[in-house]
């Protein structure tokens, strides 16, 4: 029959429509069966279904016809691009971006992509830059001048920094003007202009009125799995919600552009995606509540209510979600762009720690005029005709310098333990995303991170059993629970973590060799992946100083491992069993001496009258008010103004400090301190 009468004249179809199936999208065409079709359909139906026909009941309980077709070539091309460009890892594409800063190809791709679409949920692994990759949509669009930052606390700051390093200037301004609340008052809120403006989830419902006032060109939710809960107020502040009746009692946040980041789509329970769906793609996925409900989650009734608990057609949704407005790539699909190791400073805010902090300044001030006075003294004995004079200052130089330590190490250890419920607020966002490492100094610390995840962690320190030890590490290896929680020195040699990619220092080292090899339990034979490490420090602390320092010598340390050795024509022999170093940067110490030996005259001049000026207008610097020096300068900065002259070590540290203070000097002095000066 199908042979003489095309199957289009057998029945009045309806226009094609485009239908998901669970073997990917379709177009289906229906019609109500007539005579020719029922004909044809007793006659051969075997050919008719080949050909994708279908006949049926509709929900209505009347006959159907139905007719399954192919996507036609041009939409199945803009499929495929859609899944490729949710894939891709490189793109042609001029990015603008600040000097000495590069986007790697596989963030370009990413950039694109959001570039293409209104709506992007940006859902690479944790730790390939998504932060960077936002900011490089703010960056590419110049359209954009109102960008809204909506992220946990713990990661105010981070944001702040990561605008500040890759922003770059638009529409003239010198420079991006970036805004942090830190308070649900309203006179947190900024009064002035602004470009960037950074809040956490739990201030923003105070701050929606006054947001919804400030037309905003790009909204980026950060961690946006927090939001997985409809009902939680900090869903509820960023989608708006209604009653069950549809009533409005709360309009979302309204955004030109949207960008919602996390590492971690949540695909087990996929109604928890919903508010993020409806939000992204409301013409399409995010139509209908139910329709999706019922697709993705195998919805059903129990007598008492609906129970959208299950999942469904997982696939398909991820494929559905890719070609309409998820970027997703795994570390798997980048790892030739990435180094063997990333390592991050993550600052989060003093909030409730504030007097650990001050303590540990206070510390540190007296350290530092300690460590002048003891110094001067040194010297003063080093040229008196008595050698019990020297030998004398000596003792009380190490005395001295072995009290400041065992105090400054008492604070630290406090300031430590106040940070911990932001340490665990981030590993429980960094465990969404797979197993964790995580190691610190103190016992006490060590067992409030347990405690945090009693039934998902192991640890390891000094006083677990030796017999014990490698069952606590296969426990963590095979995957019976995803923290292991281990002290620097205890566990930082010797053993084997690469399940891990992720290690997190919720407590630094003095010594940047002991966290290079505390890292290296991930980083070793086995690793498949890149690794993350990740020092969790305290705004203002010793701790902030401390790594930016520290990781900075271990990437040299590294560079000079690294670097391939030299050719020479005679090659010294090293003994049996050794690895000779090749070649690399001169040591810190070498390289500070050099520095030492340039400095001019009137740079030590300069920089000393500079340090007098920020002395002379010094108000006890508890705030960064832009009168003198801020509280972790004060002592040192005073002792150096007031000395009757500056060693060139000294002047050193004084160009330092005049350049970071350069906003309340004269240009003229600032120039001439830094050699600048013609």
């Amino acid at each position: 029959m199908t042979k003489t009468v095309p199957i289009d004249k057998l029945a009045p179809w309806s226009e094609p429509k485009r239908v998901e199936t669970r073997q990917g999208p379709r177009m289906l065409r229906t019609a109500r069966p007539t005579s020719d079709f029922w004909g044809a359909w007793k006659a051969d139906k075997a050919s008719l279904k080949a050909a994708g026909v279908s006949c049926g009941k509709n929900q209505g309980g009347e006959w159907e016809a139905r007719w399954w077709l192919p996507l036609d070539a041009e939409e199945q091309q803009r499929i495929d691009e859609a899944q490729q460009a949710s894939r891709a890892t490189d793109a042609d594409i001029d990015i603008p971006h600040p000097d000495g800063l590069e986007y790697l190809p596989f963030q370009r791709a990413g950039i694109a992509y959001c570039l293409d679409r209104p709506n992007v949920l940006m859902a690479d692994s944790m730790g390939l830059g998504k932060t960077i990759e936002a900011i490089g949509v703010y960056n590419a669009d110049p359209s954009i001048a109102k960008v809204v930052v909506v992220c946990p606390a713990s990661l105010r700051l981070n944001w702040q920094r990561e605008f500040e390093r890759w922003a770059v200037n638009k529409w003239g301004i010198e420079k991006t003007r970036i805004e942090v609340v830190t308070g649900g008052k309203p006179s947190d809120y900024p009064r002035g202009k602004w470009d960037v403006l950074i809040l956490n989830y739990d201030v923003l419902q105070k701050h929606r009125a006054r947001l919804d006032r400030d037309p905003i060109d790009l909204l980026i939710v950060d961690e946006v799995h927090y939001c997985k809960s409809q009902k939680a107020q900090r869903t509820r502040a960023i989608f708006g919600w209604k009653t069950k009746e549809g009533v409005i009692k709360q309009h979302p946040i309204q955004a030109r552009r949207k960008l919602f980041l996390t590492g971690t789509p949540i695909v087990n329970r996929p109604i928890e995606l919903w508010s993020l769906v409806e939000s992204l793609d409301p013409t399409d996925m995010g139509r209908n509540f139910f329709r999706f409900a019922k697709r993705y989650t195998q919805a059903n009734y129990n007598g008492y209510g609906w129970d959208f608990s299950g999942a469904d057609r997982l696939d398909e949704l991820q494929r559905k979600m890719r070609e309409r407005f998820m970027v997703r790539r795994l570390k798997s699909d980048v790892l030739k762009e990435l180094p063997p190791k990333r390592r991050q400073v993550i600052e989060v805010p003093a909030n409730g720690c504030v007097g650990a902090i001050e303590a540990e300044q206070s510390v540190m001030s007296r350290y530092e005029g300690l460590k002048i006075q003891l110094q001067e003294a040194t010297q003063r004995a080093s040229v008196s005709s008595d050698p019990k004079d020297f030998e004398q200052a000596i003792a009380n130089l190490k005395e001295g310098m072995s009290e400041a330590f065992t105090e400054m190490s008492r604070v630290r250890h406090e300031t430590a333990l106040a940070k911990v419920p932001m340490i665990v607020e981030h590993l429980e966002s960094a465990l969404e995303g797979g197993p964790v490492v995580v190691f610190a100094h103190h016992k006490d610390v060590i067992q409030r991170i347990m405690d945090a995840f009693p039934d998902r962690s192991v640890k390891l320190t000094g006083d677990t059993p030796m017999a014990e030890r490698q069952a606590v590490v296969d426990d963590f290896q095979a995957g019976k629970v995803d923290l292991f929680v281990g002290n620097i020195q205890a566990a930082g040699v010797g053993i084997t973590l690469t399940r891990s990619s992720h290690v997190v220092f919720a407590e630094l080292d003095w010594v940047p060799g002991n966290l290079t090899q505390a890292e290296d339990r991930t980083h070793r034979i086995g690793q498949a992946e890149s690794v993350l490490v990740q020092h969790l420090v305290l705004e203002g602390s010793l701790d902030a100083v401390m790594a930016e320092t520290i990781v900075v010598k271990q990437e040299v340390i590294d560079a000079a491992l690294d670097r391939k050795p030299v050719e020479s024509p005679s090659p010294s022999p090293s003994p049996a069993g050794t690895v000779q170093a090749n070649p690399g940067p001169l040591s810190v110490e070498v390289e500070v001496d050099e520095e030492e030996e340039k400095i001019t005259e009137d740079q030590i001049r300069a920089a000393h009258e500079g340090l007098k000026r920020l002395a002379g207008n010094c108000d006890g610097a508890r705030a960064l008010d832009g009168h003198g020096f801020n509280q972790r300068d004060t002592g040192y900065g005073k002792k150096l103004a007031y000395l009757p002259t500056l060693s060139r070590r000294q002047a050193l540290h004084a160009i330092k400090m005049v350049n970071r203070y350069r906003r309340q000097l004269p240009l003229e002095l600032v120039a001439r301190a830094k050699g600048e000066s013609k």
